[in-house]
């Protein structure tokens, strides 16, 4: 199996490097590709950003109503193409069939507000702002940017940012995870289809190499990520000590909490897909589970039922949830479970040592339900990224919400409630980017923000909508005075 190439300059490349790490297939195992690695990947990169600057002067002078014209045409080609994306994604990703559709149309909405960008980027004037001089304000494309995308959603993240970046006049370089390279190596034979200058967009594979590459490359003017804290705190860190525009999204620890109107049946249902949909690989999967009041048991009864019925395998059969990404990350996950239960947590199900007959070697674990986790140990803190529910539980709203907001992270909080002003209370009082109100995946429509704060989030413009646009542009300020030459006695 050969090692993958790179997309520069409008054409498919070798990588400088002649090192490589292997990409697997999570529920088999199956050797799915080898990726560039290495120190030489750093070269790849300058290629990429030399390419990019050429292009950018060429497409920054193009009409805003001619660059969009490309993103109806990539919207046909996603669409056309969103079976075989479904499939590559679910093949080295892990995903269900459906999660990985649900994946593409999330890509498609992206494209679909981008198209909007002659609006969105319009600037501001005034008249007269004094006798006989106006000012206006107009954005201009920052440059060439540069996105870092993770595995959990290899279809889906890039198209927070790629759309809106080349739609306001940018070049663009695309760094997609080691582990998931196949889905961007088709998203970009899509995007070659496309009427745009060679080196607009390119694709490059690496590790950390890359990465720092990226940070430091004196072409590339803005950064988007998506990732862990540590290494959203480190790109951020270093791109901007760099001189950079960065916007790096980080992980989470998503608090649900219920109270005792909530309605039972319809609540146990959304948590466990918030849960245990994309396998708990999702950095809005709800993650800690807050009973209120007297009646925690039927919540905690109605999970259990609830849960127990979801089905396990390989994404491309029948099944609810598939494995996790990597050997290690179900090590990983088995471990903080273990140290749950040493640190008195009660497990109503335990998934670890899970086999699927046929799939013996797959990455695999079962849903998890831990209760009576302590509110001041690890497992409460730490990211697990994985199928695992902890549940505690509270005497009211108000205890439920200073939990909230005493996390180091902020990326979403969920009320599940019957009561009006409860929800208003929440809305307005947690400290989350993304809440949501008897929803369990506070995942932003495209034309929205996809918001964090705290310890989730690095920056000051978040992905998607008006804040993409906001973030591959500069404004710039004109104040003009004209003076009337035909007034004048000759």
């Amino acid at each position: 199996m050969s090692i993958l190439k790179n997309y520069i300059d409008g054409r498919w490349s070798e990588s400088v490097s002649k090192d490589s790490i292997p990409a697997y297939n999570p529920a088999t195992q199956e050797v799915l590709a080898h990726v560039p690695s290495g120190p030489n990947t750093a070269k790849d990169v300058d290629q990429a950003a030399q390419a990019a600057q050429k292009a950018y002067r060429e497409w920054s002078k193009v009409p805003v109503m001619k660059r969009v014209q490309v993103l109806y045409h990539l919207k046909t080609l996603l669409e056309d193409n969103r079976e075989e994306l479904a499939e590559i994604i679910t093949k080295e990703a892990g995903k269900t069939r459906g999660e990985s559709l649900g994946e593409i149309q999330r890509a498609i909405e992206n494209v679909e507000v981008a198209c909007g960008t002659p609006m969105l980027m319009a600037g501001d004037i005034i008249e007269d702002i004094a006798t006989g001089i106006d000012e206006m304000m107009i954005r201009q494309p920052l440059g060439v940017s540069a996105c870092i995308t993770p595995f959990n959603f290899p279809g889906m993240i890039v198209f927070w940012f790629l759309p809106y970046a080349i739609a306001t006049g940018n070049a663009f370089i695309v760094k997609p995870s080691e582990k998931v390279p196949m889905t961007m190596m088709k998203i970009f034979e899509l995007l070659d289809q496309l009427d745009m200058p060679a080196g607009l967009v390119n694709l490059v594979h690496g590790g950390k190499e890359s990465v720092d590459a990226l940070l430091e490359h004196p072409i590339v003017k803005g950064i988007s990520f998506v990732g862990s804290t540590p290494v959203a705190r480190y790109i951020y860190s270093k791109g901007t000590a760099h001189g950079k525009r960065v916007q790096a999204q980080g992980g989470a620890k998503n608090p649900v909490v219920v109270l005792p109107d909530a309605d039972i049946e319809m609540s146990s249902k959304i948590i466990a897909d918030s849960v245990y949909g994309c396998a708990g690989q999702r950095c809005l999967a709800a993650s800690t589970i807050i009973t209120v009041g007297d009646d925690k048991g039927v919540i905690k009864d109605a999970l259990y039922e609830t849960v127990k019925t979801r089905t396990t395998g390989y994404g491309l059969e029948d099944v609810d949830m598939g494995p996790v990404i990597t050997a290690e990350s179900k090590s990983r996950i088995e471990g903080l479970i273990q140290k749950g239960i040493d640190e008195g947590a009660k497990p109503l199900l335990d998934g670890r040592n899970t086999k699927i007959s046929g799939y013996e070697k797959g990455n695999f674990l079962t849903p998890t339900i831990l209760e009576n986790v302590a509110l001041d140990k690890e497992l409460i803190k730490t990211e697990i990224f994985g199928p695992v529910m902890s549940l505690v539980h509270m005497k009211n709203i108000e205890e439920a919400l200073q939990f909230v907001n005493n996390g180091s992270y902020g990326n979403m909080a969920c009320l599940f409630t019957t009561s009006g002003a409860n929800a208003r209370k929440f809305r307005n009082e947690a400290d989350a980017g993304n809440i949501g109100i008897n929803i369990g995946v506070a995942a932003p429509m495209a034309q929205f923000p996809f918001s964090g704060w705290k310890d989730s989030f690095f920056g000051d413009l978040h992905g998607q909508g008006k804040h993409a646009i906001e973030f591959f542009t500069q404004t710039k300020v004109v104040i003009e005075r004209w003076p009337n030459i035909w007034s004048r006695k000759f």
